[in-house]
């Protein structure tokens, strides 16, 4: 099984991941659709600067851990109303893409730094809107209070590690785009539609964890 302790988590990250600050973008929807063109996001920004960013996956140290996650302001000019992680773009003032998505969690959620255990970071992409975007995983230790800071967000919510890391929740989906169609991952979790950046980032989570698992048991 995927490790859904908050202790089993935290292991299985740390020693599969580190806080270094990765090098290379990778494509998170490798494997999609077909061999040229529909492999993921970033094939529509090539050969263009791409602006850097970073995002939190907030893991909650509950006794069944679960992900915050947040809903996009409706009026952001890009992906406005999607489900998200906090985050944002690399300001000059930020030493690192951690500082980065601490400082967008505060201003976005106003979840305290105090409160996050960074573990890893996971390999940066690129996005379709031409962001260079690098996650951090940290875990957040309860009790902690939030503040939505409603032009960013609408909402913040959890949804447990557990669904989120099980593959049989992970639907591949397409749907065209400016002409093409694009392939992408989703995990529907009730009324919340989870899918793109948000969801090839779980998935590549998950990627890692089962193959951390595997090696383990190998």
């Amino acid at each position: 099984m995927i490790p859904v302790s908050p202790e089993q988590f935290t292991a299985a990250v740390t020693e599969r991941l580190s806080l270094d600050i990765p090098r290379e973008p990778q494509d998170l929807f490798r494997g999609l659709g077909p061999p040229r063109g529909d492999a993921g996001d970033h094939t529509i920004n090539e050969g263009k600067p791409a602006r850097p960013a970073a995002v939190l996956i907030p893991v909650v140290s509950r006794p069944e851990p679960t992900i915050l996650l947040t809903q996009r302001s409706g009026d952001l000019p890009d992906h406005s109303g999607q489900i998200a992680f906090p985050g944002g773009k690399i300001d000059p003032g930020d030493a690192t893409p951690l500082d980065a998505a601490l400082r967008e969690a505060e201003e976005e959620i106003g979840l305290d730094r105090r409160h996050v255990r960074p573990l890893a970071y996971m390999p940066a992409f690129l996005s379709r809107t031409g962001y260079l975007i690098t996650p951090v995983i940290g875990l957040v230790v309860p009790p902690f209070e939030l503040t939505i800071n409603p032009r960013e967000v609408v909402d913040a919510f959890e949804v447990p590690l557990a669904f989120l890391m099980d593959p049989k929740n992970h639907q591949r989906q397409s749907r065209e785009w400016q002409g093409q169609v694009r392939h992408f991952y989703a995990m529907p979790y009730g009324d919340r539609y989870i899918w793109g950046i948000t969801a090839g980032i779980l998935r590549n989570l998950w990627e890692r964890l089962a193959d951390q698992e595997t090696s383990g048991a190998a």
